[in-house]
């Protein structure tokens, strides 16, 4: 008689205990998808940032044994978008952009080089490609909260979905969405390559900061370095990663030169490029 009862209360049990596992399951899956639409928000925002935002700062990129540092000013003026890069070591070099309009600032020939801006743009805004492209090959988790040159700010990361590309973590500012830092990992999460504020002011930049440096420019020498967006039908590439996407081939015309013919490959967040003196076409063999 009392088996029964057992039997009918174990059933019971079960029941209960299945219908809270898939009630957790999911609750569970429900807050992976929340945190995957939050991840892709906080990364279009960490697009949107480094063009829309003014602020000026020191970064630092290391690779190996690889140190360099820069700084950049910028500024969007109304539709304008203006922008000063300086390289602190080495031999001195300013960048100047007003929109595509980039010159090229020589202190040690008086010299400056003016073209239009080709390749995707330089850090902080590195990412190139839209959120939902980047999503094809990478699973973006929302991380920590960290902190980067006084700054609290929100890991993103970018976890690759085969081995033909390595990983990212993403750090943007919580308030503004600016990308702080960002470091590139391999599968056994090894960092080979970082690039971080040392220092930055976001807000508050007055325009007037875009300008050279180096006094007197004005008697400078100016060349135009005509880059000419083309197709070069005796460029090949083989073995090409999927999600990798030409972004262009040009001809880049320097006064008192041959042409350079090159081209690149991009996936938004890492870019192949090969540039050729003389404008000599040839195969690549990307495996």
């Amino acid at each position: 008689m009392s088996s029964m009862p057992r039997t009918l209360l174990l059933s019971q049990f079960l029941v209960a205990w299945l219908g809270c596992v898939a009630l957790s399951a999911h609750a569970a899956d429900a807050a992976d998808a929340a945190d995957k639409r939050d991840a892709m928000a906080w990364l279009k925002m960490i697009q949107v940032a480094a063009q829309k935002q003014n602020y000026i700062g020191t970064f630092v990129f290391q690779q190996a044994n690889q140190v360099r540092t820069s700084r950049v000013t910028h500024v969007l003026d109304g539709k304008t978008e203006l922008e000063k890069l300086e390289i602190l070591d080495g031999r001195p070099r300013e960048y100047i952009r007003v929109n595509d309009e980039v010159a090229c600032y020589i202190p040690e020939i008086h010299t400056v080089i003016k073209e239009k801006r080709s390749s995707p743009e330089s850090f902080p805004g590195m990412i190139a490609a839209n959120a939902t492209d980047l999503s094809e090959h990478y699973d973006i988790k929302k991380g920590d909260v960290t902190r980067i040159a006084g700054y609290d700010c929100q890991t993103i990361l970018l976890e690759p979905k085969d081995a033909l590309r390595y990983g990212y973590r993403l750090c943007g500012e919580r308030n503004s969405g600016l990308l702080l830092g960002a470091q590139t990992v391999n599968s056994q999460n090894q960092v080979l390559e970082q690039i971080s504020f040392a220092q930055v002011l976001i807000g508050g930049v007055d325009k007037n900061a875009i300008h050279p440096s180096f006094p007197n420019t004005v008697s400078w020498h100016v060349e135009s370095a005509s880059t000419l967006q083309t197709s070069l039908s005796g460029w090949s590439v083989a073995g090409v990663p999927p999600g990798f996407k030409k972004v262009y081939e040009l001809l880049r015309m320097v006064p008192d030169s041959d042409p350079n013919s090159g081209g690149a490959m991009s996936t938004g967040q890492h870019q192949l490029a090969q540039v050729v003196p003389g404008g000599e076409a040839r195969g690549i063999d990307l495996k």
